[in-house]
């Protein structure tokens, strides 16, 4: 890595730090972009960005079961399934072009963009609360997808599925979506670094800078409105769709 690499990533791996700590995401949805700026081709870029999500998402873990604010029967369920999920995706990725796993990111981006909304409710560990473990399972499964196919952290596609279809507070699944993607992401690092994909010194460096910012931001989680982190999520996958898809175009006509 350049020194003008390095003057770039720094700032942004705080941007993606600060991200994830608040809206449950892994921070690879800066990640991924940035990378693929430096230079990496989609595949090396997305295993890279895998590397960084792994101790971003650990730390805005960190924060959260310190706190005591994951219900640990939930928690399990949603990450182990990521973690398993993962280990299969993460091998199915190298079968696909860079410009299809662009496209099916920003497909899965301009789904999202019209599906989040915020619920009412503190998102706070209440023993009322129950939450289908099989619907918890099945989220998991997505973020393992997310992770070990397109390199992302999953945040985005778990928070509005949580919100949505399993009536989960959005702080509350914030957290276990913080939790699932730092599963998925370990998994699914594992499996690229054997494989000798990816950059892991500037993942690894990426990842650490995105950590202490991550670390601030989940602490900061219950300050924040409910409305207020829906449209942060809203606006980021707009953006998003719109950036991944300028990329998948780029590199068809490329191909042809």
């Amino acid at each position: 890595m350049e020194l003008g690499d390095l003057l770039v990533a720094v700032p942004l791996g705080l941007l993606a730090g600060s991200l994830a700590g608040l809206l449950g995401i892994g921070g690879g949805l800066i990640f991924a972009p940035l990378l693929l700026w430096m230079g990496l081709s989609p595949h090396q870029a997305l295993a890279t960005s895998t590397f960084a999500i792994v101790p971003t998402a650990l730390g805005g873990t960190a924060i959260h079961l310190r706190h005591r604010a994951i219900p640990w029967k939930e928690g399990l369920v949603i990450a182990l399934m990521a973690f398993a999920s993962a280990l299969v995706f993460s091998r199915l990725g190298r079968f696909a072009a860079g410009w299809q796993l662009l496209l099916m990111q920003s497909l899965m981006y301009w789904v999202l963009t019209v599906s989040i909304r915020a619920e009412q409710g503190d998102g706070r560990v209440d023993d009322s609360l129950r939450v289908p473990l099989t619907g918890l399972g099945a989220v998991g499964a997505v973020a393992g997808l997310a992770g070990g196919l397109l390199g992302l952290g999953g945040g985005l596609v778990m928070v509005p599925l949580m919100v949505r279809w399993l009536d989960v507070p959005i702080r509350l699944a914030i957290r276990f979506s913080t939790l699932a993607v730092a599963c998925s992401a370990s998994a699914a690092s594992l499996q690229f670094f054997f494989e000798g994909r990816g950059q892991l010194s500037i993942g690894l460096l990426l990842g650490l800078t995105a950590a202490l910012a991550a670390q601030w931001s989940a602490s900061r989680l219950d300050s924040i409105k409910p409305q207020t982190l829906a449209w942060l999520l809203r606006g980021l996958a707009l953006l998003l769709a719109l950036d991944s898809g300028r990329r998948a175009m780029q590199l068809a006509l490329q191909m042809h």
